[in-house]
C-alpha cells in the first residue's frame, strides 16, 4: 500500500510517499480501515501524533476512520494547513 504524504507529515516522515506492507507486520495488523491506517502509522511515526485532525483520501476523496482500505487504494495524508 502507497501512501502520500503532504506537508507536515511528509517531513515527519521524510519522504513524500510511504509503502505499508499489506502482508505480515511482524505481528502488527494489517490495516483494513482509515482508522487502523492512522494508528499503525502513529504507532510506527509517534511525532504524527502532534498533528492534530490529519485528513485522509482515499482514492481522491475524503475518508472517515471507518472506510475501509485496500492495497490498490491511492491514499493520502493531508494535515491542516500551518503545522
Amino acid at each position: 500500500m502507497t501512501i502520500l504524504l503532504f506537508g507536515a507529515t511528509k517531513d515527519i516522515i521524510g519522504t513524500p510517499t510511504l509503502s505499508v506492507p499489506t502482508a505480515s507486520l511482524s505481528g502488527k495488523k494489517i490495516p483494513n480501515t482509515v482508522g487502523e491506517l492512522k494508528k499503525f502509522l502513529e504507532s510506527t511515526y509517534p511525532e504524527l501524533k502532534k498533528i492534530s485532525k490529519v485528513m485522509v483520501a482515499v482514492n481522491q476523496n475524503y475518508a472517515s476512520d471507518h472506510d475501509s482500505i485496500n492495497s490498490y487504494d491511492e491514499i493520502a495524508l493531508i494535515p491542516p494547513p500551518n503545522v
